[in-house]
């Protein structure tokens, strides 16, 4: 990279209207959270993003949105709860193309039981189970996706293994799956569960990373904290992800999104981002 690379954040529409220079000012990336419930997808979500539609008048920056996961797993093996997890992703992706947005985060179905219970089986069969289950799953949502231009990016939730999701990525075989990473999410599994660093995750993603949640935690739990105020090694990181070609959409993804501000301006005292 040749210059600072630009933050963007996630947020509600309810917080667009304080954080609207922050996003429109430079065209940052956005990432919408307000499609994660199914009571919203199955409620007449079209007023509410026509709200954001007015919010975001002559913004031209890449926007997102988080896709539904509350209680749902993409590589669940029962084809009844299967069409029902296939449905809300197709409902995601509804949104993204009547918002035009062009990615949409879903959640890795890998836990810390099966980093440690996968190679109880001979040729790899349980690992090959998974990656079949999520391609039952998602086939359609997929090439759905990639007929409406959006990347369905996979985001590390209990992952151990910093490896699975882009072999879970690659095995679509489509531009319109590829890989996430929360940095909180991974110095958790660094703190609690003997996972690597989060430069690591970043480096093995390599360039199928495509989006990137920035937050800072203390290896225990998902704090979702300011950044700065946790024991991620942010330099590290921002230096793994300057390897890249990809251009990753940084994401800045607090509990507080009055910390988005104090966030940027940490990373860019720093010299690490704008």
């Amino acid at each position: 990279m040749t210059e600072l690379p630009l933050l963007g954040a996630a947020m509600s529409f309810r917080d667009l209207p304080g954080l609207q220079d922050f996003i429109l000012t430079e065209n940052r990336d956005l990432e919408l959270q307000d499609f994660i419930e199914a009571t919203v997808l199955e409620g007449g979500w079209k007023p509410l993003a026509d709200k954001v539609r007015r919010l975001l008048a002559g913004y031209t920056g890449r926007l997102g949105i988080h896709g539904p996961f509350w209680g749902l797993n993409i590589a669940t093996p029962d084809p009844d709860i299967r069409a029902v997890v296939t449905r809300r992703m197709l409902q995601g992706l509804e949104v993204c193309e009547y918002l035009g947005a062009t990615q949409m985060v879903i959640h890795s179905p890998y836990t810390t039981w099966d980093f440690n219970n996968l190679d109880n089986f001979a040729d790899r069969a349980a690992y090959d189970r998974v990656l079949q289950n999520c391609q039952a799953t998602l086939a359609e949502p997929v090439r759905r996706a990639s007929d409406i231009g959006v990347t369905m990016v996979v985001e590390n939730i209990e992952d151990k293994d910093p490896d699975i999701r882009r072999i879970l990525a690659d095995s679509f075989n489509s531009p319109a799956m590829a890989v996430s990473i929360d940095t909180g999410h991974s110095h958790y599994a660094h703190g609690s569960t003997g996972a690597p660093p989060v430069d690591y995750y970043v480096r093995r993603a390599g360039n199928r990373l495509e989006h990137i949640h920035l937050q800072d935690a203390d290896g225990h739990a998902d704090r979702h904290w300011c950044i700065g105020e946790g024991t991620i090694h942010w330099p590290q990181v921002f230096r793994a992800l300057g390897e890249l070609t990809s251009n990753p959409r940084l994401i800045l993804e607090l509990r507080d999104k009055s910390d988005i501000l104090r966030s940027a301006a940490y990373l860019n005292r720093l010299g690490l981002a704008r």
